[in-house]
């Protein structure tokens, strides 16, 4: 633990993840609160921007992804670090199973913050709203999802969640980056964008993996899981990873598909 990488910064060695894993067992209910509001600002948001001119709000967003990706990338080299030295020291079995990752030194602290982030994270709707940008179902479905079962699985420091986290401050360290330029006015190859996509999609599917390790080491008595967490997980996985692919396909191929047909 030498290592510059693995070395623990004061404010993570004096978080108290007894207290935070005892607050998210007394309040994580609270999502399905959050994710009911957040329903309802879409709903009437969209109602009410419906009359009304587009806000442009280019400076804010431009601060908003800024900050989430100055957060995911901190956040992704943190428990990215940690992962990497128990898989190399301890095998694939210990990074899946350990609950190491919801107390140990450098990731405890990152673990919570992920699962406290899909609420904030939540105001990514609020710009497209009120800038009147089309608001597709993949967008509000996983927003909802992610804060409902991060919460759900958090209290019970379930098996996998060390990669689950991982490999998501991984991706939106990539993708509110993307957002950032954007919203700043560079222009960014379209690649970059479809790039982005893929690796969402890959995400899902290693995370159906890590689903599938846990629920046949849970067998052997080796996994802290259980049942019911395995196939919501699994559902929500699997329909993000259909979901990603019909985005990708009617953003970046369709069109493609089309023209060449045409010229045909």
């Amino acid at each position: 633990m030498s290592v510059l990488a693995l070395q623990e910064y004061e404010f993570e060695r004096q978080f108290n993840e007894r207290e935070a894993i005892q607050w998210m067992q007394e309040n994580w209910k609270n999502s399905f609160l959050y994710s009911a509001l957040y329903a309802a600002f879409i709903f009437g948001g969209r109602h009410l921007m419906k009359q009304r001119a587009k806000f442009e709000l280019r400076k804010p967003l431009v601060l908003w992804s800024l900050s989430l990706a100055l957060f995911s990338i901190i956040g992704a080299v943190r428990t990215g670090a940690y992962m990497v030295y128990i898989l190399t020291t301890s095998g694939l079995k210990q990074s899946v199973c350990d609950q190491g990752f919801y107390n140990g030194p450098i990731s405890k602290f990152w673990a919570y913050a992920f699962v406290l982030s899909k609420a904030p994270e939540l105001g990514d709707t609020f710009f497209i709203i009120l800038r009147k940008q089309k608001l597709i179902f993949l967008h509000w479905y996983h927003h909802i999802t992610v804060l409902l079962y991060s919460w759900y699985s958090y209290k019970d420091m379930i098996a996998g969640g060390g990669w689950f986290m991982t490999m998501n401050y991984g991706v939106h360290a990539v993708m509110y980056s993307y957002y950032a330029l954007r919203a700043a006015g560079f222009r960014v190859s379209r690649k970059f964008a479809m790039f982005i996509t893929m690796t969402q999609i890959t995400q899902m599917i290693l995370g159906c993996i890590v689903n599938y390790l846990v629920y046949e080491w849970m067998q052997q008595g080796q996994c802290p899981s259980h049942m019911h967490n395995i196939v919501w997980s699994s559902l929500m996985y699997l329909s993000y990873f259909v979901l990603f692919c019909q985005f990708f396909y009617e953003a970046y191929l369709s069109s493609r598909l089309r023209k060449a047909l045409k010229a045909d």
